[in-house]
């Protein structure tokens, strides 16, 4: 009789984990101690690890045997789409922000800046649908993130990659599709020095 092949893990569930993260569970083991679900000594152990853990795996794996959400909503799955959309106006999506599995940029005549260097990225796969127009969509990948352009076309516009640094495995996957009609789309890593302007 041959062992039974072990469980893979779920996508996502070997990102690192904030704090946020590791106290929204702390908080799920304590209501279970509360309902009695678990006992004191058992809550010590589990919130030890709990704020030492750092993947969502390590968390998900202390409240697996506890009735309710998935991992305390950890990483959703169901989480809604990002639309950008404009005319002729500028959007700038950048900062901290929470990357959905999709996202849909489309501009008519304006200017799109997705930016995900800051952002937090649970998912193993990002699927990017771009539509430029005549307008400008730029979009700013972390180093060591994976870009691959499927489908992409171009008509009198054009469309640059110039994320190509070699990946890192582990980290999220950007698939991008969609086109430029007469517009540009630009895809780059950030700038290594602070307050370099653009050459695109």
């Amino acid at each position: 009789m041959t062992d039974a092949p072990a469980p893979r893990p779920r996508p996502g569930s070997e990102l690192r984990a904030g704090h946020a993260d590791r106290e929204a569970v702390a908080e799920r083991l304590r209501e279970a101690a509360g309902d009695g679900r678990i006992d004191l000594e058992e809550l010590d152990e589990r919130l030890e690890k709990a704020f030492a853990a750092k993947t969502y795996g390590e968390l998900e794996a202390l409240v697996a045997d506890l009735p309710g959400q998935d991992a305390a909503g950890l990483a959703p799955s169901a989480q809604e789409p990002l639309a950008l959309r404009t005319v002729a106006g500028d959007i700038r999506q950048d900062g901290h922000w929470v990357v959905p599995e999709r996202v849909t940029a489309k501009t008519t005549l304006g200017r799109i800046v997705i930016d995900f260097t800051r952002a937090e990225c649970r998912h193993r796969e990002v699927r990017l649908e771009l539509d430029a127009g005549m307008g400008e969509i730029r979009v700013v990948v972390p180093r060591g993130w994976t870009v691959r352009a499927e489908g992409v076309t171009s008509g009198m516009g054009s469309v640059r990659n110039r994320a190509t640094e070699p990946p890192v495995p582990g980290m999220p996957v950007l698939r991008i599709s969609g086109g430029s009609k007469v517009g540009t789309i630009v895809v780059r890593h950030p700038y290594r020095w602070p307050g370099r302007r653009s050459r695109d």
